[in-house]
């Protein structure tokens, strides 16, 4: 590749100058809103996510400059692609401090989290999810198949699957699962898009066990991912499902000790 020019890079900083400015205003309203928090903590919830849908907008930015950059320099510009990653990271966690990280708990565990959001709708819920999602995406599709970052993906994929279920009033859902509820498709369309993201994290943190780290801890969230995934099968009455699922955990977790057989086995004879 040949030597980008002055000119060039001139005419880059000019083009991104005004996305800077906005990422920078974007930056300034999250001070303020944390402000906000501090002076009122019953408003926190409906802040965070404000901050946590402000946050995928930096996003956006980020990756629009790397295009730019890539047009105009022919380069992919690492930095903000990594930066684009820190902030899909920084939004997920404005959720988790409103909805928790839990994996495989009982939806009653964290309910009275959801009680301080409870005016946010199901459809609002729904775009912050489908928004997220389309970012975490986006940052992958830039980096490409081969990026250093391929396994940090596992684990950003997995929280996201995450707060798609925490953010979603398991009570209510359920109970207005019928095609004649206002609202049904919405609902329909996130818990099942919760279903795939909870299995898609199982199979990513055994494959990231199997293919590159070896550590067992990374086996123990694929199987908590999938019990997650059986104890939202059960809520739904979705028997068939549940009891695949069950199977799947019972052949995990008899692989994964035989592995730590295996381990202990190797390391005492060290």
């Amino acid at each position: 590749m040949g030597k980008v020019s002055g000119e060039a890079r001139k005419i880059y900083s000019e083009r991104i100058k005004e996305y800077k400015a906005v990422i920078e205003s974007i930056h300034t309203r999250e001070k303020q809103i944390l402000g906000e928090i501090q002076l009122d903590k019953d408003n926190a919830g409906y802040q965070r996510i404000v901050l946590a849908d402000e946050t995928l907008n930096i996003v956006s930015y980020f990756l629009l400059m790397n295009k730019v950059s890539t047009e105009l320099l022919g380069l992919k510009n690492e930095e903000l692609l990594n930066n684009a990653r820190k902030a899909c990271y920084k939004s997920i966690i404005y959720l988790e401090q409103v909805v928790t990280d839990y994996i495989d708990v009982s939806f009653s565990e964290y309910e009275e989290q959801l009680e301080k959001i409870s005016d946010f709708s199901d459809e609002g819920r729904w775009k912050l999810i489908q928004k997220l999602g389309f970012s975490i995406d986006s940052v992958k599709l830039e980096y490409g198949e081969n990026t250093k970052w391929k396994w940090a993906f596992v684990e950003l994929e997995g929280r996201f699957g995450t707060v798609a279920k925490n953010i979603l009033n398991l009570r209510k859902v359920i109970a207005g699962m019928d095609p004649r509820v206002e609202g049904y498709e919405i609902r329909y369309a996130h818990i099942h898009l919760t279903l795939d993201l909870l299995q898609q994290a199982a199979d990513r943190y055994r494959e990231k066990y199997e293919l590159s780290t070896n550590r067992l801890d990374d086996f123990k969230l694929a199987i908590r991912y999938l019990s997650a995934l059986r104890r939202l099968y059960v809520l739904m009455g979705e028997t068939n499902e549940s009891e695949v699922i069950k199977k799947k955990i019972e052949i995990w977790k008899t692989k994964m000790e035989s592995d730590q057989r295996r381990k202990e086995s190797i390391s005492k004879k060290r």
